[in-house]
């Protein structure tokens, strides 16, 4: 080599230098590469983050079935004990529906009994007379006692009880009656203005000049009350 190669501007000793200063920086760059490439991976790390590949995640309790459970398909539930799917034989309050034939015993519910007074003031010698009614509101026909003992009409002044159409009654007292739906059974009362009770061998004493109620009654009924008054 010549020996002016190196007898320029710069000198041998600033080339070699340069020349050292650029091989230290190539080495530092494959030193930084490769400590990259060395945390990127490995065992150790799969291990921290999970397991080795191949290996299946843990289950998260609460969001995987049991061991042994077996989905059924759609998802459907086991019904509660007890659960029924039929309802059409029972009503909304979850009793049976019973539906009553014709002929049988009329049942409170089916029964309106009212009655109504012919007149408001009766003067002396006039008897007063009531009208009593009891309807079949039901579906069917029904059967229903109808006598004197069973429809009662009775007849106060204050807590006073002056009279009632079941004291001292002879002859047939039960008889049953056949109601229609819809079609009233009527029957019409006359009062004789005397007093009544339990003892009937007793003189019946006529009633005072006053202000009288008069209601009808029957088992689980009851008519709205008519007040008159007797002069």
């Amino acid at each position: 080599m010549d020996p002016d190669t190196f007898r320029d501007d710069i000198g041998a000793d600033i080339y070699w230098r340069r020349r050292m200063t650029a091989l230290i920086g190539v080495l530092l760059v494959v030193a930084v590469v490769a400590w990259a490439c060395s945390a990127t991976g490995g065992p150790d790390d799969a291990r921290e983050r999970g397991g080795t590949a191949g290996q299946a995640p843990e289950a998260v309790p609460g969001l995987l079935p049991p061991p042994g459970a077996t989905p059924s398909a759609g998802g459907s539930r086991t019904p509660a004990p007890g659960a029924s799917g039929t309802a059409g034989a029972t009503g909304a309050s979850g009793t049976a529906v019973r539906h009553r034939r014709p002929g049988q015993a009329c049942t409170d519910r089916q029964l309106v009994l009212s009655m109504e007074g012919q007149g408001t003031v009766y003067p002396p010698g006039i008897r007063p007379r009531f009208i009593l009614t009891l309807v079949n509101v039901g579906k069917v026909m029904c059967t229903t006692e109808v006598g004197p003992r069973s429809l009662e009409v009775r007849i106060t002044s204050g807590p006073d009880r002056v009279w009632s159409s079941s004291d001292c009654i002879s002859g047939e007292t039960d008889r049953v009656d056949r109601l229609e739906r819809g079609v009233p059974y009527v029957r019409e009362l006359v009062w004789d203005r005397r007093r009544s009770g339990d003892d009937c061998a007793a003189e019946r004493v006529a009633a005072r000049p006053g202000t009288y109620v008069a209601v009808a009654h029957a088992p689980g009924l009851r008519s709205r009350k008519a007040v008159f008054h007797l002069r």
